[in-house]
């Protein structure tokens, strides 16, 4: 499975069903839809600040980095998405600071709380990145470069199915993945040519077969879909109250509950516990993470095969690194590896460059199709 990464801008998914339902939508296209919708006009005055700087949310670097693959780019630094039943644009206004404008909800006040958990906002990222540059000067040198690169508190099913879709996939079938779940959703409205929905219910998952999304499209991931939503609605308080309770457990507990659902192994749990379940120092391990850390953290393992037993050392190494948002960290690392974001980095990288020549063949390489694909369980 990948924590897939597409690449983001430079500087600026058994069993059938008896019970007929009614055959999925066509999955909404990813721009300018044939159908005729009133676009939506907004004037300056609608935006209000979130109160957050540039330093503390880069939206290039924080919503196309394969944390979530339900918010468009629906402008020059600017991006649209759904939060519950709220959809929501942000942007970067010219100083810098990011503004939000709602679109649809049925309460604005409870349409910007929901969008300040979902930015973790009671968290300060100036203030952690300070104590990871005293740590690590590689990591001080980076972050001058790529300042705002924050991690998003998910909705916990959303992030769940999302990175069902994304087992051993590329971004743009990923993406075409969700939306295509996301359609059967409410609609919420029209913003520059993007058609946005409420995720769907765990019910109205439960409706689909694995059939139908096999026909459209998701391969074997059908039934890890169909089998995860079988397995939360078994759930005796609810599925969607035992994911949030999740969010109160150990980062272990957490992961072997995941790891207990249909298609979810240590990545995708750890992708799922770091992005929607408060795990901050949850580390998932992929080919891209185990190359930093194979490079930086943990060089004596360089050129060993990646292992369940050595993903959990490469995870410890981590967490005394970093502390307890050791996930933050390396999501910054991660998207500082990404082709287009180095092209920006300056000297800094050289001795990197002579340390990957010396180690050859043996530094072991990403199967994504697309820059940025965090490999899969």
């Amino acid at each position: 499975m990948k924590r897939a990464r597409p690449t983001p801008p430079p500087a600026t998914p058994t069993t059938s069903r008896s019970s007929p339902i009614p055959p999925l939508p066509t999955p909404p296209q990813p721009r300018h839809s044939s159908k005729k919708h009133q676009k939506i006009i907004f004037k300056p005055t609608n935006w209000a600040p979130v109160n957050l700087t540039q330093s503390e949310l880069s939206l290039p670097l924080t919503f196309p980095t394969g944390q979530t693959f339900r918010w468009k780019q629906t402008g020059p630094l600017q991006y649209t998405g759904s939060l519950g039943r709220h959809l929501i644009s942000l942007k970067h206004h010219q100083n810098g600071d990011v503004y939000y404008q709602i679109h649809h909800s049925p309460s604005q006040s409870a349409a910007k709380s929901a969008l300040l958990s979902f930015l973790n906002t009671n968290i300060s990222l100036t203030e952690m990145w300070h104590g990871f540059a005293a740590a690590d000067s590689r990591f001080a040198e980076l972050a001058q470069h790529f300042k705002g690169a924050r991690v998003l508190r998910q909705d916990p099913l959303e992030c769940l199915i999302q990175f069902l879709c994304s087992s051993n996939n590329n971004i743009s079938r990923i993406t075409k993945m969700v939306d295509f779940v996301s359609s059967l959703g409410d609609h919420l409205g029209n913003v520059e040519g993007f058609e946005f929905h409420a995720f769907p219910s765990l019910e109205r998952l439960a409706l689909v077969t694995e059939q139908q999304l096999r026909e459209a499209g998701f391969g074997y991931r059908a039934k890890y879909v169909t089998g995860t939503v079988n397995a939360l609605q078994s759930k005796p308080e609810g599925g969607v109250k035992w994911l949030e309770s999740l969010r109160k457990l150990q980062l272990q507990m957490v992961i072997d509950s995941l790891c207990t659902l249909p298609g979810i192994g240590l990545k995708v749990a750890s992708c799922i516990a770091l992005f929607s379940l408060d795990q901050h120092h949850a580390i998932p391990v992929d080919t891209h993470v185990w190359r930093i850390a194979t490079t930086h953290l943990v060089p004596e393992l360089a050129g060993a095969s990646l292992t369940p037993k050595l993903c959990g050392r490469v995870a410890d190494a981590f967490v005394t690194k970093y502390g307890k948002y050791a996930g933050w960290a390396q999501t910054l690392l991660f998207i500082a590896e990404l082709p287009s974001q180095k092209a920006l980095l300056p000297s800094v990288t050289v001795n990197e460059k002579k340390s990957s020549k010396k180690r050859g063949s043996k530094a072991q390489r990403p199967n994504s199709t697309e820059e940025g694909g965090r490999q899969a369980d």
